[in-house]
């Protein structure tokens, strides 16, 4: 059947402004009041063909829950761009512009880290996704972001030779460039955060070093490091509350500083109000383990563990699960064995700093003190003075 034709037929309706709802529905409702056209009658008698830009479609065959879809994460991109445009910039907010990502370093549930350069510095850059548009609910994209700005508002204000300088963060990341091979986009919610880059974590220098171990000397300047950066942390008011080798770095001098504050807060007034199982198994005191209260006394006991591992380059408890642990850490006091050999000066720090009552645990600055005052010079740890590499350390005749 041929479609009679009036002045208007052959023109491109033209609603004003089609990015808009009122563009849409104009658009919408000329295709109603012209009818539909099947493939047979794109040629109206009298006018020609029509253009690439005339055609029409059958309303049947759109599919409008798609397009309800689209157009919903459209509207989202567009309202995350006008908040962040109208949003007032923080003093640590970066320009994205200056921050150009290399490579995928790691990838874990929420977060992924890659290889930067910001300003012509070296950087590295933690990017918190939280999945794919429309896949996380409002209230926990809101809780994400708030946990992002936490760490971002504990970070920014730290100024330590022992702990991870912060760079920056950015709210959005509309304008970052992401490497094709690791993501080819990011939800329009996403934000990250910039630290300056190190070369190796601690747990991966005393794995290097689990059969030759450290000589003392070396075994008390990284714990001194983590105690000394523990220490300013604690006179900040933050519990880290996940210390452990694999959240230390070391730089290419080998100088340890603590990282990821994606768990750290500020310390609570009241215990009370600081309660959870937050950390990492092997490394959480009894207090956390059993959903207690709990204070900055927390990162001492975790900080006890972190010295027996310095000195024994070695995991705690590597063969036990995480109920076994739990259990006997909390109600039949298990703690990493001491080799026989640990000098007593270090061995009575480990027992003081993961003593079951937190009270009797010494702060962090006492801790400082007693590290400086043991003379590493003569030797005394698994690699006795003389001796070449290898942990004489579990011999029979050695030891008291």
């Amino acid at each position: 059947m041929d479609v009679k034709t009036d002045e208007n037929v052959g023109e491109n309706p033209k609603p004003e402004n089609l990015g808009s709802e009122e563009g849409m529905l104009r658009s919408n409702s000329r295709l109603k009041s012209i009818g539909s056209l099947s493939g047979k009658n794109m040629l109206v008698k009298g006018t020609g063909s029509f253009s690439s830009k005339d055609m029409f479609f059958r309303a049947d065959q759109i599919d409008l829950k798609s397009l309800d879809v689209q157009l919903e994460k459209h509207l989202s991109r567009v309202w995350s761009r006008n908040m962040e445009a109208n949003r007032p910039k923080e003093e640590w907010e970066i320009d994205l512009a200056k921050l150009d990502l290399r490579y995928l370093v790691a990838r874990g549930t929420y977060g992924t880290v890659y290889r930067a350069t910001y300003d012509s510095q070296d950087v590295a850059v933690k990017l918190l996704d939280w999945g794919e548009d429309g896949m996380s609910t409002t209230a926990e994209t809101a809780a994400l972001r708030a946990s992002f700005q936490q760490e971002v508002a504990v970070w920014h204000k730290l100024d330590h030779p022992n702990v991870t300088k912060f760079v920056g963060a950015s709210m959005g990341t509309s304008n970052l460039k992401v490497p094709s091979e690791s993501l080819t986009s990011l939800p329009s919610r996403a934000c990250c955060v910039v630290v300056e880059y190190l070369p190796g974590t601690l747990k991966k220098f005393l794995y290097s070093n689990r059969k030759k171990k450290l000589a003392l000397k070396i075994v008390i300047q990284l714990a001194l490091d983590l105690s000394r950066g523990l220490s300013y942390l604690h006179s900040q008011n933050i519990v880290h509350r996940d210390v452990k080798a694999e959240n230390m770095l070391l730089d290419a001098h080998r100088n340890l500083k603590i990282a990821d504050f994606g768990v750290a807060r500020v310390e609570a007034q009241n215990p009370q109000d600081m309660t959870g199982e937050t950390g990492t198994l092997g490394y959480m005191a009894p207090e956390v383990l059993d959903g207690k209260p709990y204070n900055r006394k927390c990162d001492v006991y975790s900080f006890g563990v972190c010295l027996w591992e310095i000195y024994c380059c070695d995991l705690p408890y590597p063969d036990l699960s995480f109920a076994e642990v739990s259990s006997a850490v909390v109600r039949q006091n298990l703690r990493p064995d001491i080799p026989r050999c640990c000098p007593s000066s270090v061995a009575n720090i480990m027992k003081k700093c993961w003593d079951a009552n937190p009270e009797k645990r010494p702060n962090m600055n006492e801790v400082v003190s007693l590290l400086e005052a043991i003379d590493a010079s003569k030797g005394g740890g698994m690699i006795p003075e003389g001796q070449g590499s290898g942990c004489f350390c579990f011999a029979p005749a050695r030891g008291p």
